[in-house]
């Protein structure tokens, strides 16, 4: 007897023949199944199962998009590169959601795809930074380009910056440049020109040039424009004030090229308005990401941007400050107590 039948000797379960040559479903030697055994599937059941095949074992994690220092390098980091190698360090300034952290993310892209005309990757040490800031452009909602590519920079020291650092490689010359490119979050340039907190930005001061980011929409908007312009002088009046006059080269960075191009009108009156506060600056126009890709490709002015960059002259040091020579008769005497 075999475990589904009473007849003695049947090998059904074996061979799947009746011995006695009944329809193995009607023969009545055969045991009955256990109830919660080999139950046929109710047709919806079944439906059910059908409509899972395919479906993804696991779900997928919540992303966390929060800029944080164990990705990016300190301080110290930077620090201490810079005592091994000579690094160009990069300010970034620009209100919230004008393009910062976005050029960023399109410079990586293109690297990443070897499409950085004029030069190719070499080195990094904050790769998870970069991959992080990147995934947005990445993550498209079936099909559908996302509102926004990137997300707000938070960090999670409020005091401190977070660096990403590259090693590009110049394929004219095969110079090989290190930058350190601080991605910060816009409230700071806000604080800086609304309270003048300059405490957080002391790195600057090792800059040879600064990003100041302005959102091309904002310029393109007449309501939104004049406050722009205005708010791009109090930045370069506090700079101004915090480098004793003495500022490092100024490149102000419009984003959004593939939907707003600055004319000669709003270029003569950002001009102007830095000029009052003794400062100038360039003005590179780029498209880190394009709705209009087939006049403005993405990534467009990002090269041009890191040319200019690399090829910024050093500020000349005062190694000697010249005085007017004064007309007291003890200025002989005055001299001889200085020393």
């Amino acid at each position: 007897m075999s475990g589904s039948c009473r007849h003695e000797g049947c090998t059904f379960d074996e061979t799947g023949i009746c011995t006695l040559g009944n329809v193995p479903t009607s023969c009545s030697n055969r045991l009955p199944l256990e109830d919660d055994e080999g139950t046929p599937l109710e047709a919806s059941d079944y439906n059910d199962l059908i409509e899972q095949l395919g479906v993804p074992v696991l779900s997928e994690p919540t992303q966390s998009h929060t800029f944080g220092s164990k990705q990016s390098l300190g301080l110290d980091d930077i620090n201490a590169l810079m005592s091994k190698r000579y690094v160009n360090v990069v300010g970034i300034l620009g209100d919230p959601e004008s393009g910062k952290t976005a050029c960023l993310a399109s410079l990586y892209l293109l690297l990443s795809h070897a499409k950085l005309d004029g030069w190719s990757f070499a080195d990094s040490r904050s790769l998870t930074a970069f991959e992080e800031i990147a995934r947005g452009a990445r993550e498209w909602n079936n099909g559908q380009v996302p509102e926004q590519m990137t997300v707000h920079t938070e960090l999670t020291d409020e005091r401190s910056p977070g660096f990403l650092h590259l090693k590009l490689k110049r394929l004219s010359d095969g110079r090989k440049v290190d930058f350190a490119l601080p991605d910060i979050p816009g409230e700071w340039t806000q604080a800086l020109i609304f309270n003048s907190q300059y405490e957080r930005l002391d790195f600057l001061k090792s800059a040879e040039t600064i990003w100041i980011v302005i959102d091309g929409r904002a310029l393109k908007d007449p309501e939104k424009r004049h406050g722009t312009i205005a708010r791009l002088g109090q930045l370069a009046g506090r700079l101004h004030t915090m480098f004793g006059g003495n500022i490092p080269r100024l490149l102000i960075v419009v984003t959004h090229r593939d939907s707003y191009t600055v004319d000669e009108n709003i270029s003569s009156r950002m001009q102007h308005e830095l000029n009052r506060r003794g400062a100038n600056a360039e003005i590179v126009e780029v498209a880190p990401f394009s709705d209009q890709l087939e006049t403005v490709p993405a990534g467009f002015g990002i090269a041009e941007l890191i040319n200019i960059t690399v090829t910024t002259p050093p500020r000349p040091l005062i190694f000697w400050k010249s005085s007017e020579q004064g007309t007291s008769k003890r200025e002989y005497l005055n001299y001889r107590r200085s020393i």
